[in-house]
């Protein structure tokens, strides 16, 4: 089965459990082997191919004992840096998420105050017509 974005998250994990035991018999070890070598249980093992989910540590153990560490560069490849960028940033790493700011054009209306009029007063109840002890014209006690 492929891994695509549609998949459900055990559907996933199952997937994966599925293509480490196929890699598991490819390379001729038991589990109990390939649990002894990777430094985990044998019960760890199982679940993990049976899709039942591990630590993230326990799974790249399994992968470097199945020479499969590899394929965790083709997993989460690093993002080219273009040029723009580098001279932007002076040689640093971008820490941070930016976003845009608002133009003058794009701010909201000010009031008399010169601060932006709010587009509902902030209030700390709710509506009366929302609250629960309310409904059905009961009064509040």
């Amino acid at each position: 089965m492929k891994v695509y974005s549609d998949l459900t998250d055990p559907a996933a994990l199952l997937t994966l459990g599925q293509r480490i035991e196929q890699h598991r018999i490819a390379a001729n070890l038991t589990q109990a082997e390939l649990a002894e070598q990777a430094g985990i249980g044998k019960r760890t093992l199982e679940r993990i191919e049976r899709g039942q989910g591990t630590e993230l540590l326990t799974f790249i153990r399994v992968l470097r004992v199945l020479q499969l560490i590899e394929g965790l560069d083709r997993l989460i490849p690093e993002l080219p840096v273009s040029p723009i960028a580098q001279l932007k940033l002076r040689g640093k790493q971008r820490q941070r998420v930016t976003h845009a700011r608002a133009t003058a054009e794009d701010a909201e209306p000010t009031g008399s105050s010169g601060h932006a009029a709010a587009a509902k007063p902030w209030t700390w109840d709710p509506p009366t017509a929302q609250r629960p002890d309310t409904a059905k014209g009961k009064p509040r006690a």
